[in-house]
């Protein structure tokens, strides 16, 4: 078993829910574009403990110092990433992008935890309830949002068409074979063969 200082865990704690600026509501059933918000009307939020519940952990961390965060590196250590990248999703910057847009918002589960942490831009990571209903969490510049192995879930970016993000997991393998970026690159994972 891995030892953590007592600073390593404190930092690596969720945000406590009273101070969360994550946003999540139950979805509308409209097949109107995927990077639309999607409320139900009247609105349905879904509040933070209900994602809790369900596994989904947050956190809001300061992107403009992500290379040099001690709580950032507090939860890598803590949670066993070892691996990260940096990926920039918009049109110009992504051969293929309507179609990997796409592939993203189509739904699948993992056998590890996906974890996001969003440098710039907006997107939206939907997941279904126990009550099979979809969930829609906001992401935007600050947010890392760990959804748990086992969830179904898609991703899709807001209507800006851009975001910059640092996915992580325990190795390089994980990253490129079970998150759906894998898909970007066409490489099965060596661990699980996702």
């Amino acid at each position: 078993m891995a030892n953590f200082t007592p600073e390593e865990l404190r930092l690596a704690e969720p945000q406590p829910i009273g101070e969360s600026t994550l946003e999540a509501w139950y979805m509308d059933d409209s097949d109107a574009d995927q990077r639309l918000p999607h409320r139900l009307e009247p609105n349905q939020p879904c509040s933070l403990q209900a994602l809790r519940a369900l596994g989904v952990l947050s956190w809001k961390l300061d992107a403009d110092k992500y290379e040099n965060d001690p709580k950032l590196e507090a939860i890598r250590k803590v949670r066993g990433y070892s691996y990260t990248e940096v990926l920039e999703i918009s049109p110009d910057r992504l051969p293929g992008y309507a179609e990997k847009v796409k592939m993203f918002y189509e739904e699948h589960i993992h056998t590890d935890e996906e974890i996001r942490y969003i440098l710039d831009g907006t997107g939206y990571f939907d997941v279904r309830d126990l009550d099979d209903r979809w969930i829609r969490i906001k992401c935007a510049k600050g947010d890392l949002l760990i959804l748990p192995e086992g969830i179904y879930h898609r991703f899709t970016l807001g209507t800006d068409d851009y975001i910059k993000v640092r996915p992580a997991a325990v190795c390089a393998s994980c990253v490129q074979g079970v998150v759906c970026v894998s898909r970007v690159q066409g490489v099965v994972c060596a661990s699980c063969g996702v």
